[in-house]
């Protein structure tokens, strides 16, 4: 009995682990409405937006946060296509 709990909580811990990494919520870029999804990579970062959105700021004239956030959003919405 006393194995079992150690080993329970160790398969708990490690899927909600998994389930951290590889999964994720994206914020439509039209729409504005979350869903979830599926990440291709693991990565720690969970939420995802696109600062540009449908206005017509160029990448450049981002800040250099915004800019990161725009290419994870492009890496891992975007080119999967799952914003369109």
């Amino acid at each position: 009995m006393r194995v079992k709990l150690p080993i329970t909580v160790l398969l708990v811990l490690t899927f909600a682990l998994g389930i951290r990494l590889f999964s994720g919520i994206y914020i439509h870029d039209e729409f504005g409405e979350k869903h979830f999804f599926i990440k291709h990579r693991p990565t720690w970062k969970w939420r995802f937006y696109s600062p540009i959105g449908l206005s017509d700021l160029k990448f450049e004239e981002l800040s250099r946060e915004a800019q990161k956030e725009q290419l994870f959003f492009n890496e891992f919405i975007r080119d999967r296509g799952l914003s369109r």
